[in-house]
């Protein structure tokens, strides 16, 4: 159903794969306003469908494949895309976002979401031409790696049409089809990886997708949208962060960074700092590797490294898998990381879990709780475990299931690094415990980026003090609402990144960032105030320009206090879904690791005080001491009538 909004193409469509056949599932302007898109909307589609008794590997279970009305708009990094299910990681709300092409040519294709149910009778993948549903066999396909599946899918596709097809294609590895629980779906080279998306698709016996169209994106003001796209862009480019850091370096520029302030992962968790941290840090890559800086469509910042594999040109590993490979695991060899990288996302497989399950299995065997022949610091074996974890072959039967099923069944689970069954990034909370605290409370399990990242206030940008509970449970509210809401639109969560005045972070020692820091911890009811009442905050921020361009592209108008409670509304709907599954205040939890053991013996601070934060957090977000919204909650937010 079209609308008066730009930014949508008017359409949402139900696909079932057992009978293939295709239908418009109903979606109003009501709706565009309430739930935007994205994984807002997703939750919203599961929130309707689902009633807390379905199975990740069932019919009845979904998968949302949902873009932004910002995507196909112009707007700097904003080619992402959600798909959202019910995790087989977690048995909760699994929302995994990517950057291939694949959301912008959906929207090329007419539609705005695609809602996946039931199961194909044999391994198949669906084609998708301007808004044309088919669904193929693809026996031939089944077992393929993923970058040989894309290829494969491609040839099909324009041997059938008779010439190039400019398309997005999504598809799974080995991983996938075994049903490793943290398996991942692959577009070009960007990887939906977290909470085993990908292992959904293999219990439907579904390949992949394909996405062709030639419908443009209409939007509302085309002039102020091209030069606010301009301005923004300009001002990306301009910050030191989008602009000189990250398109320098990459996120790889944080492995230094988390080393000098003691929060780089090491030797699963076990310390927060790495000896030989230079051999795998963003300067080593830039300095001897990097090929070429590459970005996703429509994106200023470029932060993705090129380096070569066995001749072959390829993305370079990301800060976590560098974190999680190197120092993680004892290993400082570079181009082995690189190599494992590469191995991974073509086998499928969720990086961040793939090397938190190894240092687990790592530590189990040196403990003597399951002898495995995984050693820290020995690598001759690791490439053959991620083979024969995506096969299910001998041990990677076992490391297929992750770190929290591995720690049921041999022990070791206060080294067992994950929050809801989902491994954690490489950021070592315990001299960051706003960190920590965003990990325990995410609704997809450990994961930096749902959780809030509020680490950037904590070392990575602003210098606030690590330690300290004070205010860190409102201000990782307010960074999930406006993280929920970015993801929402469609765009990259580095746009946020330029949300702190450059000065701060060129100046961290200058007198308005000393103040800045120091006052932070003691404006927690400031904060909580606008979380409470975003209606208050009915401006435009200077260094925020997404809410703006929600106005001229979609004519949707959009204060920075609206756009807050919308993204409060989507995080909040998650949970209540998760809810449903069983998740409570029970759930919200770290490894004793992480909450009992400090970092520094000598520093007792050096530990994250979860339950005082969390206490503090429920009573932000108007939740019930059980962890749950309450009711007066979920009608304020328009969540239940």
């Amino acid at each position: 159903m079209s609308g008066k909004y730009g930014g949508y193409m008017g359409r949402v469509v139900l696909y079932d794969l057992s009978t293939q056949t295709a239908e418009e599932y109903p979606w109003t302007d009501e709706d565009r306003e309430l739930w935007i898109g994205g994984k807002i909307m997703a939750a919203k589609i599961l929130n309707d469908n689902l009633t807390g008794k379905e199975k990740p590997f069932s019919e009845e279970n979904l998968i949302v494949i949902s873009t932004g009305p910002l995507t196909g708009t112009g707007a700097p990094s904003s080619s992402r895309f959600n798909m959202s299910t019910l995790s087989p990681q977690t048995g909760f709300i699994a929302s995994s976002n990517c950057g291939g092409r694949f959301g912008y040519y959906l929207k090329k294709a007419g539609i705005d979401a695609l809602i996946i149910k039931g199961r194909c009778e044999k391994p198949s993948w669906l084609e998708i031409d301007n808004g044309k549903f088919t669904l193929h066999e693809a026996g031939d396909l089944w077992g393929m790696k993923t970058g040989e599946a894309q290829e494969a899918l491609r040839k099909k596709v324009e041997e059938e049409k008779k010439r190039p097809v400019k398309m997005g294609q999504l598809v799974i590895g080995p991983a996938g089809e075994n049903l490793v629980k943290y398996s991942a779906v692959v577009s070009d080279e960007r990887v939906s990886g977290r909470a085993g998306v990908g292992a959904v698709y293999g219990w439907k016996n579904l390949k992949g997708i394909t996405a062709a169209g030639t419908k443009s994106v209409p939007v509302t003001d085309p002039e102020k949208t091209k030069a606010w796209c301009k301005k923004w862009f300009k001002y990306l480019r301009n910050h030191p962060l989008t602009g000189e850091q990250l398109p320098k370096l990459g996120t790889a520029a944080l492995v230094s960074q988390m080393q000098k302030i003691g929060i780089l992962s090491t030797k699963n968790y076990n310390y927060g700092q790495y000896e030989d941290y230079e051999k795998v840090s963003g300067e080593a890559i830039a300095e001897k590797y990097n090929l070429v800086n590459k970005g996703c469509l429509t994106c200023p910042i470029k932060c993705a490294r090129t380096v070569e594999v066995e001749g072959k040109a390829v993305k370079g590993p990301e800060l976590e898998t560098l974190g999680l490979l190197g120092g993680g695991i004892m290993n400082c060899d570079l181009p082995m990381i690189f190599k494992w990288n590469y191995e991974l996302d073509e086998l499928g497989l969720d990086t961040i879990s793939a090397a938190s399950t190894l240092a687990w299995a790592m530590e189990a065997n040196e403990k003597g709780l399951w002898k495995n022949g995984l050693e820290f610091g020995k690598t001759d074996n690791v490439s053959k475990t991620f083979e024969d974890i995506a096969y299910r072959r001998g041990i990677g039967d076992e490391l297929a299931e992750g770190s929290r099923r591995l720690s049921e069944k041999y022990g070791g689970k206060e080294f067992a690094i994950h929050a809801k069954g989902l491994e954690l990034a490489a950021y070592d909370p315990r001299r960051a415990v706003g960190q920590g605290l965003g990990y325990a409370v995410s609704n997809r399990g450990g994961c930096h980026l749902n959780g809030g990242y509020l680490v950037i206030m904590e070392g990575l940008g602003l210098h606030t003090d690590p330690q300290t509970p004070k205010a860190k449970a409102d201000l990782t509210m307010m960074f999930q609402d406006l993280m929920e809401m970015i993801s929402a639109t469609g765009q990259c969560l580095f746009t946020s990144y330029a949300f702190f005045p450059g000065f701060l972070i060129t100046k961290p020692k200058g007198v308005i960032a000393t103040i800045c820091n120091k006052v932070v911890p003691h404006a927690g009811w400031a904060i909580r105030l606008i979380n409470k009442h975003p209606e208050i905050a009915c401006i435009h921020l200077p260094v925020f320009h997404h809410t703006k361009m929600m106005g001229y592209a979609l004519g949707m108008p959009m204060t920075f206090g609206k756009y807050l409670k919308t993204g409060e509304r989507g995080y909040d709907l998650e949970r209540y879904v998760n809810s449903k599954f069983g998740v409570s205040e029970k759930d919200d939890a770290l490894p004793k690791r992480l909450t009992d053991v400090p970092q520094d013996p000598k520093d007792p601070s050096t530990k994250v005080p979860l339950a005082e934060m969390k206490k503090t957090y429920y009573e932000a977000r108007g939740w019930d001491e059980k962890g749950i919204p309450t009711e007066k909650t979920l009608k304020k937010l328009g969540i239940i009538p």
